[in-house]
């Protein structure tokens, strides 16, 4: 409009004429330059054109560049399943008996007494969830409130200051909300995974609790725990104990899994994914493998998992629990699972945050291969039910229980 005025207004001066002569003007003079039509008032159609330029295009490079800034340039398709240093961490400090507010920082290193408590009596726990872009572009979280809680036992078993569940959570999306960027788009199968974390950080030389603690989180984005797509994994039952009964097995402390390190390397060394643990009492009954909660599934459809006064409470498995009962209407054992039984299950997965399932195909069991037929090429049937409801839950594409789905704004 600016444009065509400021023709109208130079056709007059230059020479009078019609209005239908005045409008054909114009009309040419958004193809063509006016300048030979009113060489009077050409810096002012300079002005007008240059006006209208940046009004038509000053939102365009603006909504480009925010979209290239929302996620990081990263290769999601080829990203490990590792450890990549984000733009932000949350750090708090527990000194003289209380927490301070703790701070989002840049810096990712740690410095300690060479005497801190948990170099020398590994005082630690931590916990791992994840974040995820769903398909409407939210990014959220699953269930933070119920890893506050677990590592509030993990806390008071080791003696150690509980870090408020409420700040926990909040300290949750404030990091995984300073990192936005790293949060993977939807459907590459990467997420970003959320690592809390606490230790003793005062010198300690006699063994006893630290007194000073630092509680602090990190986040990474992750590729898939199955490059390629899911594939069935072979387990062997260990000779060796993950946990001593009534000690640590129930809780998420560093110890558990420095235990099972030289185990797993052996696992991997002999052709298997993982070991399974039995019960450290009598090593009989079976309870989980070093990283993960296991589910079986009996020839008529009902899930069987192991229960034990030393086995982690998964929150994967806690959900994937209650989808069956609650939404799939599968029939739910909790029980011990003796050994003996491994032959007669149709299915089994193991669960846990990285892999949400893991297909078993095979249990070496001390000379006996027990195959699980359902799974030779993924997942069987009810497993992969299980799986779908729950990565479309987490990815909203099925509505939420109340209370598992925390948005971050």
């Amino acid at each position: 409009m600016a444009t065509v005025k400021a023709v109208k207004k130079s056709a007059k001066a230059a020479k009078p004429d019609t209005k239908k002569t005045a409008i054909k003007k114009s009309s040419v003079s958004k193809k063509r330059t006016t300048a030979k039509t009113a060489p009077k008032k050409s810096s002012e159609k300079k002005t007008a054109k240059k006006s209208a330029a940046v009004k038509k295009n000053v939102k365009k490079p603006a909504v480009k560049t925010a979209a290239k800034k929302s996620i990081k340039k990263i290769d999601w398709a080829n990203l490990p399943f590792g450890y990549m240093k984000t733009d932000k961490r949350f750090v708090a400090e527990f000194k003289n008996g209380k927490w301070n507010a703790g701070k989002l920082v840049s810096d990712d290193t740690v410095s300690l007494s060479e005497c801190a408590g948990v170099l020398q009596y590994a005082q630690t726990c931590f916990e791992g969830l994840k974040a995820y872009r769903t398909e409407d572009g939210r990014i959220v979280t699953f269930r933070p409130n119920l890893n506050a809680e677990r590592m509030e036992r993990s806390c008071e078993r080791l003696e150690m200051p509980v870090f408020p569940k409420e700040k926990f959570v909040e300290a949750v999306l404030a990091v995984v909300k300073a990192n936005k960027a790293y949060v993977p788009p939807y459907g590459s199968g990467a997420t970003l995974y959320v690592r809390p974390y606490m230790f003793g950080a005062n010198p300690v030389i006699g063994v006893k609790p630290a007194d000073e603690y630092q509680f602090r989180i990190f986040v990474t984005p992750v590729g898939p725990y199955f490059k390629g797509g899911v594939k069935p994994i072979a387990v062997r039952v260990s000779d060796s104990d993950r946990a001593a009964p009534h000690g640590t097995g129930d809780i998420k402390a560093g110890i558990n899994y420095a235990m099972s390190l030289h185990n797993i390397v052996d696992a991997h060394k002999n052709g298997f994914a993982e070991n399974i643990y039995l019960d450290p009492a009598t090593h009989t009954f079976i309870e989980e493998t070093g990283g993960a909660n296991i589910l079986f599934i009996t020839q008529d459809g009902k899930i069987v998992t192991p229960k034990s006064d030393t086995i982690l409470p998964s929150v994967t498995r806690r959900s994937l629990v209650y989808i069956a009962e609650n939404i799939l209407y599968i029939p739910v054992e909790e029980r011990k699972v003796d050994k003996k039984e491994l032959s007669s299950f149709a299915e089994c997965g193991l669960c846990g945050t990285a892999a949400v399932i893991s297909p078993v195909c095979s249990v070496y069991d001390h000379g006996r291969d027990i195959r699980f037929s359902a799974c030779e090429n993924g997942m069987g049937p009810v497993l992969k039910k299980l799986f779908d409801t729950l990565t479309g839950i987490q990815m909203g594409h099925i509505p939420a229980p109340k209370g598992w789905i925390y948005e971050v704004k």
